[in-house]
């Protein structure tokens, strides 16, 4: 797996979550739970993963639709 992107924004995650959807890339988003350790302060962010085969593709949509990886 590859990480496609990160933020602390839990709408971001969302909306890049329904549009990978909509192309039939599965995603993993990690580091979810953190919130109970950091107090949901929102500091922590969560990555979004995708398998090695669909990252180009994944990419493609995130940026397409103005997402920002988090990596730039």
């Amino acid at each position: 797996m590859k990480e496609l992107l990160r933020s602390t924004d839990p709408t971001v995650i969302a909306f890049a979550s329904a549009l990978l959807s909509g192309e039939d890339i599965e995603v993993f988003v990690m580091d979810v739970h953190m919130s109970v350790l950091e107090g949901s302060i929102g500091v922590l962010p969560r990555r979004m993963m995708v398998r090695d085969d669909d990252h180009a593709a994944a990419e493609r949509v995130i940026r397409d639709n103005g997402i920002s990886t988090g990596r730039d």
